[in-house]
């Protein structure tokens, strides 16, 4: 049986999910102010071998990700390239699906923009001052962490050191990996001035980032989450965030599995503008690698684990995928019309496979216990039965991993 770690409970898990007609996965997508880089691309290449990996385990399961278009990123990122706000995200979500499909990502099955679920977002904030857990502020709204039970335990926060002074935080986000240990901001009141509002329910204003993902998810699931997903930074404040805004105005957990990702460094460095260091996928297509081995690259570490970009662990990896392919060139190429789904090597390639995805979506074990198996393959004693049969496994596998054929 599958069973992944849940960053809520600190241990790996049996995955059972909360709905068993269908499994929802909701994933924190990208904040569109600007390029989604190969960094983002590992998270939500993990997403989507999960999702895949679910389908092919049995699972009826969606995908829903959310696009951040109205934050304080956004909106300066706007004035400095001389574009309405629209226009800048606009250009740049067509240009994250293209990317997404030129990746071999299934397109999430829900795709909301955080412009698009304002008025979610302000059902939530009227629920959250009417019980009193937010609060104005000179025209804007706040979260009191304190009025919530069990703040922080998706990060494992100690509360003993919450500061006795009343704090708030007006920003969307804050640079870094360190706690703000006061109020957040829900929601950004109109002044004078300000380009992006909206007459609501709560007043004039825009909601703050911080709402914006409850409010999407609101918008299309009304129960627990099976999965929620994201990249290793989002437990500091946002997911946390995120789940108390939720789990304060509906009676059950946001999600019954939290997921999160590792960062990708280069030469050993955080991703950065600030470095000087961030990698597009256009780079390594300028590199000579083709999309199957910048894909096979991004999720052959496993998840849980910083990987390192270097061109030289670049070209190890490529050459790995490389080598498989030549070998199912060849049993390809012995294949008849007809193949022998019995064979003990296709068994055992499907178990090798499961054994290591079941083992935390551990894609980077199976693929080299497929490689393996594939190399002790006496190619030129292949029948053309069971050269067809081992193919289809493979391609079967491949629905999964999409870097083979």
């Amino acid at each position: 049986m599958l069973r992944l770690f849940n960053s809520l409970n600190k241990k790996i898990e049996t995955f059972r999910p909360a709905d068993k007609r269908v499994v929802t996965v909701f994933t924190c997508g990208p904040s569109v102010y600007q390029r989604a880089h190969i960094g983002n691309f590992r998270t939500f290449l993990f997403e989507d071998v999960l999702v895949r990996y679910l389908k092919y385990s049995g699972y009826s399961a969606v995908r829903g990700m959310n696009l951040t278009d109205i934050e304080d990123k956004a909106i300066i990122e706007a004035v400095k390239k001389k574009m309405t706000l629209k226009n800048l995200s606009e250009k740049n979500i067509r240009e994250f699906v293209a990317e997404m499909r030129l990746l071999r990502m299934r397109i999430p099955d829900y795709l909301p923009k955080a412009s698009g679920s304002v008025d979610e977002a302000v059902e939530i904030i009227g629920q959250l001052l009417e019980r009193k857990i937010a609060y104005r502020h000179n025209g804007n709204v706040y979260f009191d962490p304190l009025k919530f039970p069990g703040f922080g335990k998706l990060y494992g926060l100690d509360m003993s050191k919450w500061p006795e002074e009343k704090r708030r935080f007006h920003k969307d986000t804050y640079p870094g990996t360190r706690w703000n240990l006061g109020d957040f901001i829900l929601w950004h009141g109109y002044k004078k001035g300000d380009k992006h509002y909206w007459d609501t329910g709560i007043g004039r204003g825009r909601p703050a980032w911080n709402i914006q993902d409850p409010g999407m998810i609101a918008k299309f699931i009304n129960e627990p989450l099976s999965i929620y997903c994201g990249g290793v930074d989002n437990l500091f404040r946002h997911h946390d965030y995120t789940m108390a805004v939720l789990e304060s105005v509906r009676p059950y957990p946001m999600a019954k599995f939290w997921l999160h990702c590792e960062n990708l460094c280069v030469n050993g460095r955080k991703m950065s503008k600030s470095k000087g260091n961030i990698l597009y996928t256009d780079t390594l297509l300028g590199q000579g690698y083709d999309i199957s081995e910048i894909r096979f690259f991004l999720i052959y570490g496993h998840y849980r684990q910083q990987i390192n970009y270097s061109d030289k662990m670049m070209r190890a990896t490529a050459g790995k995928l490389r080598a498989l392919k030549r070998l199912v060139r060849l049993i390809r190429k012995k294949s008849g019309q007809n193949h022998e789904g019995k064979n003990p090597v296709i068994r055992q390639l499907k178990k090798t496979f499961v054994g290591n995805m079941d083992n935390d979506v551990n894609a980077g074990k199976a693929f080299d216990g497929l490689y393996k198996m594939v190399s002790n393959i006496n190619i030129d004693d292949l029948k053309p039965g069971e050269a067809a049969g081992i193919t289809a496994a493979l391609k079967e596998i491949d629905r999964v991993f999409q870097i083979i054929f």
